[in-house]
C-alpha cells in the first residue's frame, strides 16, 4: 500500500512538474515574441541575426519565432541583396496587424475603444458640424494640458520629461525619452518618443488632435520650445518630439 501511494505521488508531481515546464516554455516563447514585436515597433525593421544579437537568441530560434508571427500576420518582410555575398536575406518589419495588436497590447482598454471614438465623434460632426466638433476638441485639450501641467510638476526639465512619459504610459502610449547633446547655446534638450498612439483611431479621422497634442506639450513646459520630429499619421514608425530649453 505505501508503495502505491509513493508511486501515486511520484506520478502526480511528475505530471504537475511537465506541465509547469510546459508552461514555462509557452510563456518563455511568448515573451521572445513580444521582444521581437516590440523591436520592429522601436527600429522600424531587422534581420533575424540582429534580432538574435540582440534579444540573446539564437538564429534559429528567432526564425521560428518570426515564422509563427507571420503566420499570425504579425510581421511581414522584404528581401533584400547582399553585394558583398551575392545571397538574399529578408528584412522583417511590423504589420498594420502587429502594430494594432501592440496597440491593443499598451493602452489596456477595450479593443473597440477606438472604433466607439471615432463613431461617436462622427455623429457629432454630422449632428452639430465638423467645426463645432473641432471646438469640443480644443477645450478636451486644454482641459487635458491643466491637469497635464498640475502633475507634471515643477521640477527640472528632465524631471517633468520624465513625469510627462509615464502619464502618457498610464494612458496606452509606449513612451520613452533621452537626452540628446545640446546646441551651441548649451540649451538643455530631450527628445520623447511615443511608438504607439493611444488616439491613433481619432487621429486619421480629425488630424486636428495632432495639433491640439503639440499645443498641449508646448503648454506643459511653458519655459521650453516643442518640435514635432515624427508624426505616425504620416507614415512614420513613431511620434517624437525635441524639447528645448528656451
Amino acid at each position: 500500500m505505501l508503495f502505491k501511494l509513493n508511486f501515486q505521488k511520484v506520478f502526480y508531481f511528475g505530471t504537475f512538474a511537465k506541465r509547469l515546464v510546459e508552461k514555462m516554455a509557452t510563456t518563455q516563447q511568448t515573451s521572445t515574441k513580444q521582444d521581437i514585436l516590440e523591436y520592429l515597433l522601436k527600429h522600424s525593421q531587422a534581420t533575424a541575426v540582429e534580432l538574435a544579437n540582440f534579444l540573446d537568441v539564437s538564429p534559429q530560434a528567432i526564425r521560428r519565432h518570426l515564422k509563427d508571427l507571420e503566420m499570425e500576420e504579425l510581421v511581414l518582410y522584404s528581401v533584400s541583396e547582399q553585394p558583398s555575398m551575392g545571397r538574399p536575406q529578408h528584412v522583417y518589419h511590423l504589420s498594420r496587424g502587429g502594430r494594432s495588436h501592440l496597440q491593443k497590447n499598451a493602452n489596456r482598454l477595450s479593443d473597440g475603444y477606438g472604433e466607439f471614438a471615432v463613431s461617436l465623434l462622427d455623429t457629432l460632426a454630422e449632428t452639430v458640424g465638423r467645426d463645432q466638433v473641432k471646438s469640443i476638441l480644443r477645450k478636451q485639450w486644454e482641459r487635458k494640458a491643466q491637469e497635464y501641467h498640475e502633475r507634471v510638476g515643477n521640477g527640472s526639465l528632465q524631471e517633468r520629461v520624465a513625469n510627462l512619459i509615464e502619464l502618457r504610459k498610464a494612458e496606452g502610449f509606449m513612451a520613452e525619452f533621452h537626452a540628446v547633446e545640446s546646441d551651441a547655446s548649451g540649451a538643455e534638450r530631450f527628445i520623447f518618443v511615443e511608438h504607439t498612439c493611444a488616439i491613433s483611431d481619432v487621429a486619421e479621422s480629425f488630424p486636428s488632435v495632432c495639433g491640439h497634442e503639440l499645443e498641449m506639450f508646448a503648454a506643459i513646459l511653458p519655459d521650453c520650445t516643442v518640435e514635432r520630429t515624427h508624426w505616425l499619421i504620416h507614415g512614420e514608425h513613431r511620434c517624437g518630439y525635441l524639447v528645448e530649453k528656451s
